[in-house]
């Protein structure tokens, strides 16, 4: 080879591989992460899980569940704003995240300006759950029975400020009884004790805990929604049982660090859009009373800051305080 075609050829090698180097490459191309900021166990990781699996098969990329616990979830939240804005973090969050905005005025992050809501993947009740030990079998016979004994019931949470336990706290308010709120680290660290009865009450999304239920193993008694679910029919809401005007809704949202660039943002919600719609999702959801929603980020958004607002007047009004 002559040293003259030899240098050019090499001079063309060299370009191609920088102009190849230089190109961008369709996202995804590698693992996508997504943080769970609460404890294996929950509802989030059902979502996760039916999701993850929708992505993989779209775009050929495994989606790697990373649990980030702790603090009330603003642990996993707080990575999450501070990770790269490249689209390959992103967190699944629920009402705490709405909460923390009035819970903790000192956040390391602040929700809307440095957290991008994706959509909101779906809505459900809480679940109004007892243990089969209690002698009671409605909301109305759990009010008299604590009435009847008052401070020896206990109320299990997700941990203190969690939407278990505002919802426990608005019970506690709205009906006059006296119950000892009992923290845990999220549904897979309390549902043992509720079994077991030595917890006695438990408000905590429906999807979290259908399995429990379905199984006989805890009592439902009531949903927090305004209306009964359509797959429970025959499940009251505590509203319509005894305590009027009741009503607190769980749901599911990602979130990704503000600044990933708008394309990438919206082809992760047209994705879990489309995914939301599949068969499968969609019977698992309504097994458990839930509705998948998947709206825009603009309407996640203006969903977020309105559940900021309705969750600061429950913890202004039970003044609740974190420690």
């Amino acid at each position: 080879m002559k040293p003259g075609f030899a240098l050019a050829l090499a001079i063309v090698m060299l370009s191609l591989a920088i102009s190849s180097h230089g190109a961008e490459q369709p996202y995804p191309n590698r693992p996508i992460r997504v943080i769970i900021p609460t404890a294996p166990g929950g509802g989030s990781d059902v979502m996760v899980r039916m999701l993850g699996q929708k992505y993989t098969d779209a775009w050929g990329q495994q989606v790697v569940v990373d649990h980030r616990v702790g603090a009330g979830m603003t642990i996993g939240i707080n990575i999450t704003a501070q990770a790269a804005p490249d689209g390959y973090t992103m967190a699944v969050v629920n009402p705490s995240h709405a909460i923390n905005a009035t819970l903790m005025p000192k956040l390391p992050y602040d929700p809307l300006r440095d957290l991008t809501a994706v959509t909101v993947l779906a809505t459900q009740p809480y679940a109004f759950c007892i243990t089969n030990s209690l002698p009671v079998k409605t909301v109305k016979e759990l009010i008299a029975y604590a009435k009847s004994k008052p401070g020896e019931l206990n109320a299990a949470n997700s941990g203190p400020g969690s939407a278990s336990h505002l919802g426990a706290e608005m019970f506690v308010s709205m009906t006059g009884v006296q119950i000892t709120h009992v923290p845990f680290k999220g549904t897979g660290g309390a549902m043992p004790d509720l079994v077991s009865g030595r917890v006695h009450m438990y408000i905590n999304p429906m999807l979290a805990m259908i399995s429990q239920i379905q199984a006989g193993r805890i009592r439902l008694i009531a949903v927090t929604s305004p209306k009964r679910v359509s797959s429970m029919p025959d499940v009251p809401t505590v509203a319509e049982s005894g305590v009027p005007g009741y009503e607190a809704t769980s749901w599911y949202m990602i979130i990704m660090p503000s600044k990933t660039p708008a394309p990438i943002v919206s082809k992760i919600h047209a994705e879990t859009a489309k995914a939301l719609k599949s068969k499968d999702i969609v019977e698992v959801l309504a097994k458990g009373g839930s509705e998948p929603v998947g709206n825009t980020p603009k309407e996640a958004t203006e969903f977020l800051k309105a559940e900021i607002a309705r969750w600061g007047k429950v913890i202004k009004a039970a003044n609740v305080k974190v420690q």
